[in-house]
């Protein structure tokens, strides 16, 4: 029941940030032509082998991250942001030097996690340990009380809804309402006037 419960109130959050996603867009319309798109970078790094393959939990978070590029490519690109996913690929021997930095996720220049107010912390992956003949302990993602190998692709979601709503945020406050108090004869852009309240 909790789990449930968790879920709904997961679904309502994304909810309410697309709302607030499609009310910049619509306040700034012409964010959607082309030449005004917007670029959302995701960036993905995880270890591959001699043979170009990668431990299980990145290939499960692979097909994660697939499904949610899909649904922010055709989402956001309505609102004028056009999502780009990169992979790239990390040897054994960098990977040992640094074994947090496979499977980790960037959208914009920030990481997943500072998106959700996650934890990273690590967990034993056999998979990794074949791969490389040794003990090794990779990435794991804490969202509350629920903690991620794999991530899945509502976080990367959530996460790209987040960042599209301050890369919009941004764009309005510049384009389209680039002075808060217009000078006398001067039009405010897009953004509408407020609403005087007149005397009773």
């Amino acid at each position: 029941m909790q789990n449930r419960s968790e879920k709904i109130k997961r679904i309502f959050v994304i909810l309410t940030i697309v709302l607030f996603v499609y009310g910049c867009a619509a306040t700034c319309s012409k964010l959607s032509e082309e030449n005004d798109m917007k670029l959302l970078t995701i960036r993905w790094q995880r270890l591959v082998d001699d043979e170009n393959q990668t431990c299980e939990r990145c290939t499960s978070t692979e097909t994660e991250l697939q499904k949610a590029f899909v649904i922010l490519k055709n989402s956001l690109e309505l609102m004028g942001i056009k999502v780009v996913l990169e992979k790239n690929t990390i040897d054994s021997e960098t990977f040992t030097e640094n074994i947090s930095e496979s499977n980790r996720i960037w959208i914009g220049e920030r990481p997943l996690e500072e998106w959700l107010g996650a934890e990273v912390g690590e967990s034993e992956c056999g998979s990794c340990c074949d791969i490389i003949n040794d003990v090794v302990e990779c990435r794991t993602v804490t969202v509350g009380s629920e903690t991620y190998e794999e991530i899945p692709a509502e976080l990367i979601v959530k996460a790209g809804l987040l960042a599209a709503a301050q890369l919009l945020g941004a764009s309005s406050e510049e384009s389209c309402c680039p002075s808060p108090v217009p000078t006398s004869g001067e039009k405010s852009g897009c953004c509408p006037a407020p609403t005087e309240i007149p005397d009773k």
